[in-house]
Formats: structure tokens, sequence, C-alpha cells
């Protein structure tokens, strides 16, 4: 068993922020080649890669106001807003005012965005097997518990 001792120092402390082996280019890489399939293979239900993070995101519920997306995807309140009303335009997504407090819309999909759920749905089980084909099932399950506990780190103090 692997010693549980947390480090005293940080993982890259011999490597340069800009070394080609650090931890954080690999993420970079890895969300950005997520990012590029998911792209090419939800083209073909009429959406972007960020579309179908947020129709996802929407449809199981994590976020359902633009607010959630913005603070939990990044993104900057112009940016979207501008996305919510193509995906609104689509057909896809409504935004309905909440009766207890009349400054939160809320979020939902409408009978044509639940209608491609499931191939988005699909398209995301397809990216994903695509790049734990290598992977047995005991390294998918330790990678997904390291991302959950580096996902769920405090934020950083400024």
């Amino acid at each position: 068993m692997a010693d549980e001792t947390p480090l005293q120092q940080p993982v890259d402390a011999d490597k340069s922020p800009f070394s080609s082996e650090s931890v954080g280019r690999y993420l970079n890489e890895a969300s950005g080649r997520l990012m590029e399939a998911l792209d090419r293979q939800a083209r073909g239900v009429g959406v972007s890669a960020a579309q179908w993070r947020v129709l996802i995101r929407i449809a199981l519920d994590i976020d359902t106001t633009a607010a959630d997306l913005c603070q939990n995807l990044r993104y900057d309140t112009g940016s979207m807003t501008r996305m919510l009303d193509r995906l609104e335009n689509l057909g896809l997504i409504r935004r309905e005012r909440s009766t207890e407090d009349r400054r939160v819309v809320r979020l939902s999909l409408t009978e044509e965005g639940e209608a491609i759920c499931p191939r988005l749905q699909q398209i995301g089980i397809r990216v994903l097997d695509h790049f734990l084909a290598d992977f047995t099932q005991e390294e998918a399950a330790l990678l997904t518990d390291l991302l959950k506990r580096f996902a769920s780190a405090p934020p950083l103090k400024d």
C-alpha cells in the first residue's frame, strides 16, 4: 500500500511550471483532447462541446441557473448569456423566473432538449470509452477517485 502521508512539498517542486512533465500540463492536455473529441462528436447533434457541457449539467440538475453554470464552468456572464441565448434559439432550453426570488432565472431542458439527451449521453460515453480504452477497470476507478480528490481541493487563497 502506498504511503498516505500528505506531501510536505509540492508534487512538481523539482520541475519548472513549464516542464513538459508537469501534472498541470497533462491535466490541461487531457482536458483539451476531451473537449476536441466532444466537439467533433457533438456536431452531429448540432451543438458544440461547450454547449454539450451546459446541456448535460442542466439535464442532470447539477446547475440550474446561469450563475451556477458560470461559476462551475468558469465562464463570464456575457459569454454564458450568449451561449444560453443560442441554446434557447435552438429550442433546447427554457428560462423561467423563480417564483421564490424573481431575480433568479431557472434553466431547464425543453421537450426537444430532453429528446436529444440520450444522444448527448451516448456522445459522452463514446468519448470517455475512447480515452479509457487502454485502462483496466481498476485504473479507471483509481483515476476517477484521484480526480475527485483533485476537484474537491479547497480553493487556493489569494
